[in-house]
């Protein structure tokens, strides 16, 4: 007989079999292997199973995620317009964090209809003369001119690059993925190429380094170093996390040089490899996925 804590011989063969599963695990990733992330990732704490998409029909999706998925705002962000009664569900005003949403809800955020869209994340290779801006009062080139009508969904851009910049500019409207991008504390390395109007001295290469005094405080650059096959010493390769406004020509006229051009070539680990200037593609979901881990 077998009684409730397990003993007996039902027991002894539950045990038996318990410590062959231990010692199956054990081996398997003693010897070096990487955990399947993804298998590891659709699985909830002690090895649960997270709930289907169906439980997600029925029940809904928070209220601030549902948000964020919409290119509002980041989770965060929505949590404040929900308490500011900023958001209706079906007419009525939500104030109740963690309240969810279904398929068939009717959701508005600041008198506008929010519609659920599906996450959307697009790479351009920006070109010269386009300003980083939705729209444009004035009339000027945007770059949504360009990535515009990429999707159906409404896309932003992550960050900004100055009018006369070019290279690599990220658009989503995952706006969690967004906030997380441009946030300080996540310290995300952009590089650059520089160019300048004049040769540059060792000393100040290496100045970048050690830190530039700028009107909003002092900035340093990861890394600087002089690009190779250029013998002119005018072409620089400048990486760095800062997110201040127009960091790298302020740095650079800070040592008395003039930027004449200035290419970012990577952004978060993307870069503009195979893409035209002026063209764009989408990431895979390989690259969102490493976007989300940084």
């Amino acid at each position: 007989m077998t009684n409730k804590r397990g003993k007996g011989p039902k027991g002894e063969k539950n045990k038996s079999r318990a410590n062959e599963l231990k010692s199956s695990a054990s081996k398997r990733y003693s010897k070096g292997k990487r955990l399947d992330k993804d298998k590891f990732l659709k699985r909830g704490r002690k090895g649960e199973p997270q709930p289907k998409p169906d439980k997600e029909k029925k029940e809904g999706v928070r209220l601030n995620k549902y948000l964020a998925n919409a290119g509002i705002c980041s989770r965060r962000e929505a949590d404040t317009l929900i308490e500011a009664g900023a958001v209706e569900i079906n007419g009525e005003v939500v104030t109740k964090l963690g309240t969810r949403v279904k398929p068939t809800d009717d959701v508005k955020c600041g008198g506008s209809k929010v519609n659920r869209e599906k996450p959307v994340y697009v790479l351009l290779n920006k070109p010269k003369d386009f300003i980083t801006t939705v729209s444009d009062p004035q009339g000027r080139k945007t770059v949504m001119d360009i990535v515009g009508k990429a999707c159906k969904e409404r896309i932003y851009p992550v960050g900004r690059l100055d009018r006369n910049t070019t290279g690599v500019l990220l658009f989503t409207n995952d706006g969690d993925l967004a906030k997380k991008l441009t946030h300080p504390k996540h310290q995300v390395r952009k590089i650059y190429h520089v160019t300048t109007d004049q040769p540059m001295s060792n000393n100040d290469l290496v100045q970048l380094c050690k830190g530039v005094k700028l009107e909003d405080g002092t900035v340093q650059a990861d890394k600087a170093a002089f690009v190779e096959g250029k013998e002119d010493r005018r072409e620089i390769g400048v990486e760095l996390h800062s997110g201040k406004n127009r960091v790298i020509r302020r740095m650079f006229e800070a040592l008395e040089y003039k930027v004449v051009k200035l290419d970012r070539v990577s952004f978060a680990g993307l870069t503009k490899k195979n893409i035209p200037r002026g063209h764009y593609r989408f990431l895979n979901e390989k690259e969102v996925s490493f976007l989300r881990m940084l």
